[in-house]
């Protein structure tokens, strides 16, 4: 992207939803940890009844840092639904120790399914919700699209639907027991 002067710009494209968050393209790692730290933040604030992250391995996503853990928390209550969908959680559970901690505590709220033999370049990076969804298209560049349209976000849940239904099995159990 670039701004009217012609200088790179790693900002989401101008538009913006209902919600304060961007509609358009982005094109950068800042936009895309930035994004996904306003989404939750948006969906504490207004109560989204679900959300649904995919992604290879959440190696790049912010969800160790205490903003998101802190908005994740305000926005987990009985009735509502978080699903992730991962070819691995080695990274999540290596790099992301709040979200760890809060997964265990929110057990009966969250679904963990994995992928393992995915290629990971296939495995949608998204996270959707019922108001707004935010695509990875070039995880390597982090540029992808956002939006607020009914249209993607029906074509995005149902792609991920698929995954999970047919392609995808239990993983990242909240406990694990020894022996």
């Amino acid at each position: 992207m670039t701004q009217a002067s012609g200088t790179p710009s790693s900002q989401p494209s101008p538009g913006s939803s209902a919600h304060g968050l961007p509609a358009g393209r982005f094109s950068s790692r800042e936009a895309f940890l930035q994004m996904v730290r306003d989404a939750f933040a948006a969906a504490a604030r207004e109560g989204w009844p679900e959300l649904l992250v995919s992604d290879a391995n959440f190696h790049d996503w912010p969800l160790g840092e205490r903003a998101v853990v802190e908005s994740l928390q305000a926005w987990a209550r009985s009735g509502r639904k978080f699903t992730m969908l991962a070819c691995s959680y080695d990274d999540v559970i290596r790099r992301h120790a709040r979200f760890v901690q809060w997964r265990g505590t929110w057990d009966h709220i969250i679904t963990c399914r994995k992928c393992p033999s995915a290629d990971p370049l296939e495995l949608p990076s998204v996270l959707w919700s019922p108001v707004w969804v935010m695509q990875r298209l070039d995880t390597q560049r982090c540029a992808g699209v956002t939006g607020t349209e009914p249209e993607r976000r029906v074509l995005v849940h149902e792609s991920l639907s698929e995954w999970i239904r047919s392609k995808s099995a239990p993983g990242f159990p909240a406990t694990t027991l020894g022996l």
